[in-house]
């Protein structure tokens, strides 16, 4: 009863098909995260002239050069990135070269960021290995803080500095 061999079929039968398996669908492509809500200025892009200001109304990411004021809600520069200029956002994270002021509510230094200016915070952590050359304080009121993302506001100014 409890035999190994189950199939009792004659030698020359052949056995039957197994049955089939449902297939599941194929999922619907996913947009990578990049490409929700993140701007990137990438490693072969600089960005250079005379009162340039970036904003980016959502987060931004830059790997490659700015020569000019960044604002936006989130600011990242990443290891081969370089601002110079002044960074305003809520969030800052600098993990490569800025010579100019930051200005946000949290700033990160990670263990690669070489910050060369002055910093303005209402929250701030410095990694071991993060070289800083600048003065560090809060500010007196929170709009020395707050990035201008109206676009329209700069026409004709060229900058918020």
């Amino acid at each position: 009863m409890f035999g190994r061999n189950q199939d009792q079929r004659p030698p020359d039968q052949p056995a039957p098909a197994a049955p089939a398996r449902p297939v599941p669908p194929i999922p619907a492509p996913v947009a990578p995260p990049s490409a929700a809500g993140e701007s990137v200025i990438g490693e072969d892009l600089a960005i250079v002239g005379e009162r340039i200001t970036v904003i980016s109304q959502s987060r931004v990411k830059i790997n490659g050069t700015i020569q000019g004021d960044i604002n936006g809600k989130e600011v990242i520069v990443g290891p081969r990135g370089r601002v110079l200029g002044t960074v305003t956002a809520n969030h800052i994270q600098i993990e490569g070269q800025v010579h100019g002021a930051l200005r946000g509510a949290s700033i990160t230094l990670m263990p690669s960021a070489r910050v060369d200016g002055d910093i303005f915070h209402q929250k701030l952590a410095i990694s071991e290995g993060a070289q800083f050359d600048g003065r560090v304080r809060r500010p007196q009121d929170a709009s020395e803080i707050t990035p201008n993302l109206d676009a329209e506001s700069l026409k004709g100014t060229g900058s918020t500095s």
